[in-house]
Formats: structure tokens, C-alpha cells, sequence
């Protein structure tokens, strides 16, 4: 993003005007965010955190990254200590932060860390929370503890969504695709068994976390949009065709067995909640990715 001079009155103080280079169907208008408060980002240091962070600080912006271990301040990015699943430190994280982008998530535990996020961040005042969310938090139904143990992830993303939905502060909400990083981690783990499973009848839409953090930036620094169209990777692979990409891309050899999941999340899964195949709107492929990250 570059800085170009407007006429139009700034809304805010001290303001500068960023203008989009992304290919979304708004690109030509304004970005406008005030530059004297720092930008939050929880899950800063993580695989989606810190290119968020790249961007902002490309855009000219203060960032402020929420870390659970001590960190020296670099090139303009200020650490804060603290514990989103306990509460402790994020009063001081947020303090003075108008924007806060919520990175940080993990298999269990995200409903209560954006709670634990939200009660502090609206005393403090904050004008605007991005979370990202993923695709079919809304369509993979948990009502079982089958359903719980192998999808509960989506279960806690819904209902996070709902805490910062109903928080009462201005939010932008983005659902995306799984990352190729995710994909990739579970490849790198089953191949250690000497049969890799797959999730039978199931598939995938991986999207680049660079992608995605591109378009979690360009959300911050605009105004609060509610929930926004979904991101979903350029292609929908099976989740054997998947492992057989890494495979080749490894020059491992391992059989592949398809099974198939019990459940009403896992139904839900088959028959493509977790795919948005109208919003395909990613650009690295799975087979660019482990060229890069596999194949070198």
C-alpha cells in the first residue's frame, strides 16, 4: 500500500490516506486510518500474525504485537506480554490501541480468549476489532462429542465470532479457507506412520496465509465492515489428492487410506461446509506452495 495525498476532509485527526493494491472489487477507494495510535495484532509471531504485521508496517503504521513470551522492540513493532486464555496483560496490550487484529487462535480455547480480549479492549476504547474466522464456522454443526473431538475447532471460531459480533465494538469479521501451512503439518505428520489417513469423501480449498494476511491488513485499515466475504484458495483438492501432491513434492512413498469419519460435522464436512468454491479468490496453488516450501 503507498500514501497518496487527498482533498477530502480526514475523518480523523492526524490522518493519513492508504489506497488499496489488491484486486478486490473496491481497490480505487481510500484507506483511511489514524497513524499516531498503534495497531494491536494478537498471534503476531504466528503463521498468519506475522505477515499481518509485515503489512502494516509496510503501510506505514505503529504495530503492537500481544505475545505470550518477552520480546525486544524491532524495526518499529513493540512486544507486550501476555496471556489471552488467562486474561493477564492484555489490559496493558490494548491500552491505547484503536485497531486491534485478532491473529491468535489455536485448537481449543478461542471462544474464551476473544472474550477475554473483548472485555478488555472496550474499556480501552477501541475503535475497531478484525477477527479472522474460517469458512464453514457457521455450517459445521457440533452437537456431538464425536463431532466435538475431531471439529471442535469450528465450534469455537462460531463462537467467538459471536462474542466479537456482539461485543458492542465496531468489528470486521473475514472467514478463510484452511492455510496450506495446516495442510502441510498434517501431511508432515502422518507420514511418519507407515499408512497416512485421510478423511474419506472429504476435501479441501487450501489458501495462502501471505493471501490472506494481505486481506486482513487492507480490513484494518479500513472502517468496521461486519462480517465480510469469505477467502477460499484457487483450487478444491480431495484430501488424498492433497497428500499425494506432498508425497511427490517429498519423495516420500506411503500408501494413503481413506477413511471415513462418523458424525454429523464429518457429513457436514463431505458435503463441502468447509469449501467456498464462489470465492475462490487465492492465487498460489498447493503445488506452488510445496514447490517452495516441499520441493527445494
Amino acid at each position: 500500500m503507498s500514501t497518496r495525498p487527498s482533498d477530502a476532509a480526514d475523518p480523523t485527526p492526524n490522518a493519513t490516506i492508504l489506497w488499496r493494491t489488491t484486486n478486490h472489487a473496491n481497490a480505487n477507494r481510500p484507506l483511511v486510518r489514524a497513524v499516531t495510535a498503534p495497531v494491536l495484532v494478537t498471534g503476531g509471531t504466528g503463521t498468519l500474525g506475522r505477515p499481518v504485521v509485515a503489512r502494516l508496517r509496510d503501510a506505514g503504521c505503529a504495530v503492537r504485537v500481544l505475545t505470550r513470551h518477552p520480546h525486544d522492540a524491532t524495526d518499529g513493532v513493540e512486544y507486550v506480554a501476555g496471556d489471552l486464555a488467562s486474561g493477564d496483560g492484555v489490559e496493558v496490550a490494548v491500552t491505547g490501541a484503536e485497531t486491534i487484529v485478532h491473529c491468535a487462535g489455536s485448537a481449543k480455547g478461542d471462544e474464551n480468549k476473544a472474550r477475554n480480549l473483548v472485555r478488555a479492549a472496550l474499556p480501552a476504547g477501541a475503535k475497531h476489532l478484525v477477527y479472522i474466522s474460517v469458512v464453514g464456522a457457521d455450517r459445521v454443526p457440533i452437537v456431538s462429542g464425536v463431532d466435538r473431538a475431531m471439529f471442535g475447532y469450528f465450534g469455537e471460531k462460531l463462537a467467538a465470532e459471536r462474542i466479537v459480533a456482539d461485543s458492542g465494538l465496531p468489528f470486521t469479521t473475514l472467514r478463510a479457507t484452511q492455510f496450506h501451512d495446516f495442510v502441510l503439518t498434517a501431511a508432515q505428520q502422518l507420514v511418519k506412520l507407515p499408512v497416512m489417513l485421510a478423511f474419506g469423501g472429504v476435501r479441501f480449498q487450501p489458501i495462502d496465509a501471505d493471501e490472506v494476511a494481505d486481506r486482513l491488513a487492507e480490513l484494518a485499515l479500513d472502517r468496521p465492515a461486519g462480517l465480510v466475504p469469505e477467502m477460499g484458495g484457487p483450487r478444491i483438492y480431495p484430501m488424498t489428492e492433497l497428500f499425494r501432491g506432498y508425497l511427490q513434492a517429498a519423495h516420500r512413498r506411503r500408501p494413503i487410506l481413506p477413511v471415513r469419519q462418523p458424525g454429523q460435522a464429518a457429513r457436514a464436512f463431505r458435503n463441502g461446509a468447509n469449501l467456498a468454491p464462489s470465492h475462490a479468490v487465492g492465487r498460489r496453488t498447493w503445488e506452488e506452495f510445496l514447490a517452495e516450501r516441499v520441493g527445494s
